[in-house]
């Protein structure tokens, strides 16, 4: 850990954002290993000699930042990190976390079947009104939130699938796509882009607002042409930077 001393009270940066670069320095050098346990708030306090108010806000950009995360009634914990994450169109939330280390989980929001929008409905080459599975989840790398997706999906492709326990932390929809009903998706398209957050999705992503976030918009096909999924994406910008590929040919990586 950083010596006591760190904290420069001459230097012209807030108290609470030295305590933060102190802290994210120690987590980048190994001196906080990644899931280690970050000393107590005392400690802290002791540590830097500064008041419990600038560890707090110091703690709470980290954890913005999703550096670090809280286990309730255990303590922080340094995040395991990783870099930017390939866009991807044939691969689960879940697959690309464990390529990368991470620990993939997820929170249930809504999962009902409803009548579709005619923005839902035309994408998925549907009849007006045709009822679709809304499965909406909160995606969490290493127990951080990092996005909130939610699917559509034709519900006369996939009886039961309402049935299926979603609080599940490692459950993948493309999983259960291809083992349960056999549908294997093929190609998709995609569209990027960044808005501002709503309320809501600020808080489900920890993020002080206003704030910006990285919306993913796509669908992904089989090999009969048929739409499989429509699925919108909200990123934390920080938590889950996205990286695209382009080959010499000119082709790019889609999600």
């Amino acid at each position: 850990m950083a010596a006591r001393g760190a904290v420069d009270r001459a230097d012209p940066r807030p108290l609470h954002k030295q305590v933060y670069e102190a802290l994210l320095a120690a987590i980048n050098n190994g001196r906080l290993p990644l899931r280690g346990k970050l000393p107590s708030e005392r400690e802290l306090v002791d540590l830097y000699a500064v008041s419990r108010i600038t560890i707090r806000h110091a703690i709470r950009e980290l954890m913005q930042q999703g550096v670090v995360h809280s286990q309730p009634g255990k303590g922080l914990y340094v995040t395991q990190r990783g870099g930017s994450f390939e866009l991807q169109v044939l691969k689960s939330f879940t697959s690309i976390a464990l390529a990368n280390g991470r620990t993939p989980g997820q929170h249930l929001l809504d999962a009902r079947l409803v009548p579709a929008p005619p923005e839902i409905s035309r994408p998925l080459f549907l009849g007006p009104g045709a009822e679709v599975v809304l499965l909406s989840r909160l995606r969490l790398l290493d127990a951080v939130p990092v996005v909130i997706q939610t699917d559509w999906i034709p519900a006369v492709r996939v009886p039961g699938l309402l049935n299926l326990d979603w609080q599940t932390g490692n459950r993948s929809l493309y999983e259960e796509l291809r083992e349960r009903y056999h549908i294997v998706p093929r190609r998709g398209q995609t569209t990027l882009s960044a808005r501002l957050a709503t309320d809501s999705e600020a808080a489900t992503l920890q993020l002080s607002p206003p704030a910006a976030v990285l919306t993913v918009d796509q669908i992904a096909f089989d090999d009969r042409n048929r739409p499989v999924n429509m699925t919108a994406l909200v990123h934390h910008p920080l938590r889950y930077p996205l990286t695209l590929l382009q080959s010499e040919t000119g082709d790019f990586t889609q999600y």
